[in-house]
């Protein structure tokens, strides 16, 4: 025991250099996950002989036992007076989980169930792995707050984290493990690509090519790439941290299409509880509409739920079926198909269309029992619903239900003849809805008649809503573009939708994204023209609309594309996930409007 002059002085000592000494605690703890993580992926990616899976183990019970170290040296030095209560129990139970996990890989039989799949699953050190996880999720939200305090353009963080995400994924995909017989970088890379991008593009059969391990490396790649990697970073800093800066909300306000700032934060954690939560729900029923006949294991039934609830959530595409949903064992599975288009719609309809609803049928609920529980007078609330919002309603059905009756008329002696009445309904509802950015098919798309395949091009060029996980110019895009024609047709000198004037701003913005598009459509085209000019054009430019629009759809063309045309899909994925026009705004530095104003003259356009 020191003595009390020894003893005082080293609580001084330790109280002033407390900060100092905890803040290097949690850099430390930040990198030995990040290092423990980066084994772990060697461990799962790389074949292991049975000596070295022993040595494995005997590495992650040394390894457990330095965090169990770090993690009590760092709630000695925490000061709880300023930490909540529940907090500490939680650092306390990662120790307790930590000190077990270490204690079972030294001595598995110890285990109830050792020898079984829970007892492999405790003794190669996946229970380490969970609070590896939650530790470096903890780090990392910590320092994504310093990212805000970075005076970069935050369209080039959005850009930036994207082509990280994507080399990150296709690293992965190289692992001898994530594969059956291997796959070679550009393959990997274009992969890596279409799943961080909700694409669905593939050169290689996703169901008989990728391990299970591959295949999770995929759902989460879609998962991150659908959300949005800074939108995640940021609910995590929201979920770990409880608080957030200034700096962070107004950074992702924009991110987020979040008109309050003080709501930007609680906006996030909306978008990613919704997200989960119509994930789980269809998953559930997506399960439910499996029958043991088709898929007889448990297991491939619940990952073959999760798996394609989440790429219909987020208009993704892949599967892990082979053929995709054209498989024999679902084409007729009518039931899941209907959750597959509800899921594909919900996704594709964008989070403040949902937001709005929300509150509109929130407000409509609470005030009709006031009336009929209070017997209160009615409460008239007006306008509740946005412009926006019946601007993406109205055209998201008018594109389904133009889309399901043309696909109706046309392949009804086609693509349709093999289905029944009701049959024929659903698959024609699916060939609308997929190919707003969706991209599973339950039809031969090579069979598809040519008067099909240019409505599709027009589907998929349009694509799903603002703030959704879809691809394509936008429903609210071409809208405005066509009401915009419209009222230029009928004399008008401005805009008026629903009762609102529409800034020329919107207006002007749209056709820009509508142009663009247009010109890296027609230079991909061109370009894949000419990496493969035994490719029919009208295939080219479906490949190419697909890419665009992270849709997804290929007239099985996909597999045939040389290098160069490989590429060419790559970089157009990749600016139809981030935006052409976001891409120009990251890199063109912003003029301020001049006072001034110019002399008019009309230019003649007609």
């Amino acid at each position: 025991m020191l003595p009390p002059t020894l003893s005082k002085r080293f609580q001084d000592r330790l109280q002033e250099h407390r900060p100092q000494l905890l803040s290097r605690a949690d850099a430390l703890l930040f990198y030995l996950s990040l290092a423990g993580l980066l084994i772990f992926v060697y461990d799962l990616g790389f074949g292991q002989a049975a000596a070295t899976e022993q040595v494995f183990s005997v590495f992650y019970g040394s390894y457990t036992l330095v965090l169990v170290l770090v993690l009590v040296l760092r709630l000695f030095l925490l000061n709880r007076a300023g930490v909540p209560r529940g907090w500490v129990m939680v650092e306390v139970g990662l120790i307790v989980l930590a000190a077990y996990g270490a204690y079972l890989s030294f001595f598995p039989e110890q285990f109830f169930y050792y020898g079984t799949v829970l007892g492999r699953f405790v003794e190669r050190g996946f229970l380490v792995l969970g609070v590896l996880l939650y530790i470096f999720l903890i780090e990392l939200s910590r320092r994504s707050l310093t990212i805000y305090r970075l005076r970069y353009n935050p369209a080039l963080l959005f850009i930036g984290s994207f082509v990280l995400l994507i080399l990150l994924g296709a690293g992965l995909l190289l692992l001898p493990r994530a594969t059956v017989q291997g796959i070679g970088p550009l393959d990997a890379l274009l992969i890596s690509t279409s799943a961080v991008c909700v694409t669905g593009l593939a050169t290689v059969d996703t169901a008989t090519y990728f391990t299970t391990f591959g295949k999770t490396v995929i759902l989460m790649l879609i998962q991150l790439g659908g959300l949005g990697i800074m939108t995640f970073t940021s609910f995590l800093t929201l979920f770990f941290q409880r608080s957030s800066s200034f700096q962070n909300q107004l950074f992702m306000q924009g991110l987020v299409n979040e008109e309050s700032i003080g709501n930007t934060m609680r906006t996030i954690g909306s978008i990613v509880g919704i997200t989960f939560l119509v994930e789980f729900i269809g998953a559930c029923l997506i399960y439910a509409s499996i029958s043991p006949v088709a898929v007889p294991h448990l297991s491939d039934r619940m990952g073959l739920a999760v798996f394609h609830s989440v790429s219909a959530f987020c208009n993704a595409g892949f599967s892990t079926l082979p053929a995709g949903l054209y498989n024999d064992g679902f084409r007729f599975n009518y039931p899941f198909q209907l959750v597959i288009i509800a899921l594909i719609v919900v996704g594709g309809i964008g989070f403040p269309i949902i937001f709005n609803l929300y509150r509109y049928l929130r407000e409509r609920g609470l005030s009709r029992w006031r009336q009929l529980v209070r017997r209160e007078r009615y409460v008239y609330v007006p306008r509740i619903i946005s412009v926006n919002t019946k601007l993406v309603l109205l055209t998201t059905a008018a594109l389904l239900v133009g889309g399901t009756v043309l696909y109706g008329i046309f392949e009804y002696d086609n693509t349709l003849r093999e289905h029944s009445g009701f049959g024929k309904f659903v698959t024609a509802l699916f060939g609308s809805v997929t190919p707003r950015t969706a991209g599973f098919n339950t039809v031969d798309m090579a069979q598809l008649s040519t008067p099909i395949v240019l409505i599709y091009l027009l589907l998929m060029w349009i694509g799903a809503s603002p703030g959704s996980t879809g691809g394509g110019i936008k429903t609210t895009t071409f809208a405005l573009a066509f009401l915009n024609i419209a009222s230029i047709a009928r004399g008008k000198e401005r805009l008026d939708v629903f009762g609102r004037h529409v800034p020329s701003k919107s207006v002007q913005q749209a056709f820009a994204v509508m142009m663009l598009s247009a010109l890296v459509i027609g230079v991909a085209t061109l370009s894949i023209a000419y990496f493969n000019p035994d490719i029919p054009i009208l295939k080219a430019a479906f490949e190419v609309f697909s890419a665009y629009s992270t849709t997804g759809l290929s007239l099985n063309v996909t597999s045939e594309l040389a290098a160069g045309s490989k590429l060419v899909i790559i970089i157009t994925m990749f600016l139809g996930r981030v935006g052409t026009f976001t891409l120009i705004a990251g890199v063109v530095s912003k003029v301020n409007d001049a006072t001034h104003r110019y002399p008019p003259e009309n230019i003649i356009i007609t």
